[in-house]
């Protein structure tokens, strides 16, 4: 057994999975679930597992792979963030009709705020619609340890179980002392079962009357039935919170001296909430307040707006997370007390922008060069950071970068003067969800340019494989899928691919590949570089020149404000310096605005060369 480490939430959760016997782990990476599969798979390859360990292309196909080995008896489970769980929802609902026989579980990590996300839907509402028991851990120690009560649900009752771990359990470390790994895995054994595995409509609605009874048995299982903090406390008034939210009520009950005039329940299992807690605390208690992020999940289950207290009556906020002062306020609100917030200096913030030397700031230039008026439509990623730049109007979900040029074509296509439509869309993100749009496109004859940003890795979630990388989790050799030939599959005429970093060839290329959409059909631009973060690329920026701003640079402030590169510094001091000259003249030089480069930001890309439209920057010591 090892010594105790501090652990990431999302590594505590992998620790769990290697520790109960998980056989099967899939995922598609998405903030702040990424960590639990690479985790997984540092585990596997330690201890020599025998797992499979999998990025899928995206979270429906990560289910599917993970239930069928769940239906073969051996412990499966499945991670994802919260809107990853929207494009695996099909499955889900279907799997919680016909159950499973090894453990499975799906892990939602969600994302109240939201941090890094498009929304902060809570995945316990998913539950609900799926009909499957969803357990909400209040830590990354409770999060291990409800790995192994998951598997124990999942088997007994034969049915998936969601564990919705949020950002502050993901990524949040704790000391944590792991057990011991399982190494001895259960032999796969699939019983053919068509009634149940591939049941007809007649059939289903049998399954669903099953799933009733489970969820109905599951609401008394008491392993994970609502755990009374203070049991001794005598009181009519009583807090109920979950996950997160259970830990700081905890915690600040205990530090106000509310924890003896207040009961505190905290739910393990919101959804189905045991029968036995909804009478009993509705009986002995005359006032409860629930709180939950991000859904009255729990208060809609206790049903009774003369007591209960919480989103539904406006006791707690609606929206957002909910941080230690957030719950400080509402507890003390509650029990009569006078709330004093503590007050905080605001810190400046800064808006985030692409990296120093990242290839998607150069194709964005070329695209607004390409396309001066054109609609940008783009997608899920760090390119969705093309807005400080002027370059992406739209961004919905991922994949809907090529159906959104669609709609805008055929919208403007009778149109006297119809725009140029250019879609951004990830390498990651195309093989996740671009390519039924693009031959949908395709079909339609859609005039417009996708250009898929390909820089050799999923860049935003930690530099995750994609299909064309040809390596695995656990950085097994895979085969390949080339993007240019699978574009070319789906019918595209005008497939190209380009060097963003040689701006002029890259713009020229973009100029034809939007001249092409005007008259003839559908054009996919390639840009292909790899992204500097990715550690496989440490040695790009190696033996290449520095570059430096000439003193003819007049401060234009141009590639400031349309290229945005963090390594390029305006200086905009007024009021000149004196000179050593003797009529004490002010030195006019000193006096003008003026850009530097900041070599430690620079990737020595060399794009602002071009980028300047004064020719003032140059590679160093050129001559």
């Amino acid at each position: 057994m090892d010594k105790r480490r501090l652990m990431l939430g999302n590594e505590a959760i992998a620790q769990g999975l290697a520790e109960y016997g998980c056989q099967i782990a899939t995922s598609y990476p998405g903030t702040p679930a990424s960590e639990i599969l690479s985790s997984v798979a540092k585990l596997k390859n330690k201890n020599d597992l025998s797992m499979h360990v999998q990025w899928a292309i995206n979270e429906k196909v990560a289910f599917e792979i993970a239930y069928a080995g769940s239906m073969s008896g051996l412990k499966s489970a499945v991670s994802m963030k919260q809107v990853g769980l929207n494009v695996a929802s099909d499955p889900l609902m279907s799997a919680a009709y016909m159950g499973c026989k090894g453990g499975f579980l799906v892990i939602s990590a969600d994302d109240p705020g939201p941090h890094s996300s498009q929304t902060e839907q809570d995945s316990r509402m998913m539950a609900m619609i799926a009909k499957i028991p969803v357990l909400d851990p209040d830590s990354p120690e409770q999060a291990r340890q409800m790995i192994d009560y998951g598997f124990k649900l999942s088997e007994r009752f034969e049915i998936p179980v969601m564990i919705r771990p949020v950002t502050r359990v993901c990524h949040t470390r704790q000391d944590i002392e792991p057990g011991m790994i399982c190494t001895n895995p259960k032999t796969p054994d699939f019983e053919k079962n068509p009634a149940r595995w591939a049941a007809t409509p007649k059939f289903r609605f049998q399954l669903h009357k099953e799933l009733e009874k489970k969820l109905e048995a599951i609401s008394q299982f008491p392993d994970t039935e609502p755990i009374c903090r203070n049991p001794e406390t005598k009181s009519k008034t009583a807090v109920v919170a979950s996950g997160v939210s259970g830990a700081h009520c905890l915690e600040i009950m205990k530090e106000s001296g509310l924890f003896n005039s207040i009961s505190l329940f905290t739910v393990v299992q919101p959804y189905p909430l045991h029968q036995s807690f909804i009478t009993n605390i509705l009986s002995d208690y005359e006032k409860i307040l629930v709180i939950e992020e991000t859904m009255p999940v729990i208060e809609m289950q206790l049903a009774d707006r003369n007591k209960v207290m919480g989103k539904m009556t406006g006791h707690t906020p609606r929206v957002g997370e909910l941080l230690p002062e957030n719950v400080e306020q509402i507890i003390f609100e509650f029990a009569g007390k006078k709330y004093e917030a503590e007050s905080f200096k605001p810190v400046p913030g800064r808006r985030p922008t692409l990296c120093a030397g990242c290839p998607h700031r150069a194709s964005f230039f070329a695209i607004k060069k390409a396309a001066r008026k054109g609609i940008y439509t783009s997608d899920i990623g760090c390119y969705t950071l093309g807005l400080n730049l002027k370059a992406v109007d739209t961004v919905l979900c991922m994949g809907a970068a090529i159906s959104q040029a669609a709609g805008f074509y055929h919208s403007y296509k009778d149109e006297k003067k119809r725009p140029d439509i250019v879609a951004t869309m990830g390498d990651s993100t195309f093989f996740h969800a671009g390519v039924a749009a693009l031959i949908d496109a395709v079909v339609q004859d859609v005039r417009f340019v996708l250009v898929i940003l390909d820089n050799r890795t999923t860049a935003m979630t930690g530099n995750q494989p994609t299909p064309d990388s040809g390596f695995g989790a656990c950085g097994e050799k895979l085969n390949k899928v080339d993007i240019s030939s699978l574009v070319k599959g789906c019918g595209v005429k005008f497939v190209e691919e380009g060097d963003p970093y040689d701006t002029r060839a890259f713009t020229s290329l973009m100029k034809k590949a939007v001249k092409y959409s005007k008259e003839t059909g559908p054009a996919v631009v390639i840009s292909k570089r790899p992204c500097l973060l990715d550690p496989a690329q440490k040695k790009l920026v190696q033996d290449l020149p520095e570059y430096e701003v000439g003193d003819e640079c007049d401060g234009c402030a141009y590639c400031i404000d349309n290229f945005e590169c963090p390594a390029l510094i305006l200086h905009e001091e007024k009021g000149g310096q004196p000179s050593d000259q003797a009529d004490g003249e002010t030195d006019k030089k000193a006096s003008e605005k003026k850009v530097s480069i900041d070599p430690v930001m620079c990737s020595r890309c060399g794009v602002c060369v071009d980028v300047c439209p004064k020719k003032s920057i140059r590679e160093k010591n050129q001559v």
